[in-house]
C-alpha cells in the first residue's frame, strides 16, 4: 500500500472514531455536542442554495453522515505528512484546531451552533473529540507504516 493510501485509510479511520464517539456520547449525555444537527442544517441550506431540494429524514442523515466521514477523513490524511517523527503530535494539533474551527465556523456561516456550544462541557468534548479523532488517525497511519 503507497504513502497515500495509508494516509487515507488512516484519515478514514480517525473520522470513524470521531463520529462513533459523537453518536454514542449523544446518546448518554445531555450536554455532549450534537454536531450532526449543526451538519444536517449546513447539508440543507447547500442543496437549497444550489437550487435542489434538500434531503429530509434518513436520506439527511445518511447524506449528513456521509459528508461528515469524507470531510474528516480528508483533513485527518494531512497528519500523514511529515514523516513518522512528531505525527501524534500533529494528530493532536490538528484535531485542535480542526476542534476549535467547528465551535467558531458555524455562526460564521449562518448556521445555529446551539448544539455544539450549549454549555462550556459541550465546547470542551466537542473540541476533545476531534482530538481523539486526530490521534486515532495519526496512530492508525503510523502502525500501517510498520507493517510496509
Amino acid at each position: 500500500m503507497n504513502v497515500f493510501n495509508k494516509n487515507m485509510l488512516g484519515g478514514l479511520i480517525g473520522a470513524i472514531i470521531l463520529n462513533v464517539i459523537h453518536s454514542a456520547a449523544k446518546r448518554f449525555d445531555t450536554e455532549a455536542p450534537a454536531i450532526d444537527e449543526v451538519g444536517e442544517e449546513a447539508m440543507k441550506k447547500t442543496v437549497q442554495a444550489a437550487g435542489f431540494e434538500p434531503p429530509k429524514g434518513n436520506a439527511l442523515l445518511a447524506a449528513t453522515f456521509g459528508a461528515d466521514i469524507a470531510s474528516n477523513a480528508m483533513l485527518y490524511t494531512m497528519i500523514g505528512y511529515g514523516g513518522d517523527k512528531h505525527i501524534l503530535l500533529r494528530g493532536a494539533l490538528l484535531g485542535t484546531v480542526v476542534g476549535l474551527a467547528t465551535l467558531t465556523i458555524p455562526e460564521q456561516a449562518g448556521l445555529d451552533a446551539k448544539p455544539i456550544k450549549k454549555t462550556e462541557r459541550t465546547k470542551i468534548m466537542t473540541v476533545s473529540w476531534y482530538i481523539i479523532g486526530g490521534m486515532a488517525a495519526a496512530l492508525a497511519i503510523k502502525a500501517m507504516r510498520r507493517k510496509g
